[in-house]
């Protein structure tokens, strides 16, 4: 049981922070990248926000980091 716990609270808070994330970061959905050993370079690039980022890494191995989309300037 506590097994299917350790894996449930992540993804429970995924959700939710996917749920209410809201129109207005929609177009910003991806800034904030999940890594860890589990989830490769550059990770679940699905945050909005560093704390909904921060809530899926709670409990787990993980880790948060900006998308590497959005940490350099964009080149023309």
């Amino acid at each position: 049981m506590e097994v299917e716990m350790h894996r449930a609270v992540p993804m429970l808070a995924t959700f939710l922070s996917v749920v209410f994330s809201g129109p207005a970061q929609a177009a910003e959905a991806d800034r904030y990248c999940l890594r860890g050993r589990n989830w490769g370079f550059p990770g679940n690039c699905q945050f909005a926000t560093r704390p909904q980022c921060l809530a899926a890494a709670s409990g787990t191995n993980a880790y948060c980091g900006i998308n590497p989309r959005y940490a350099a300037p964009r080149r023309r």
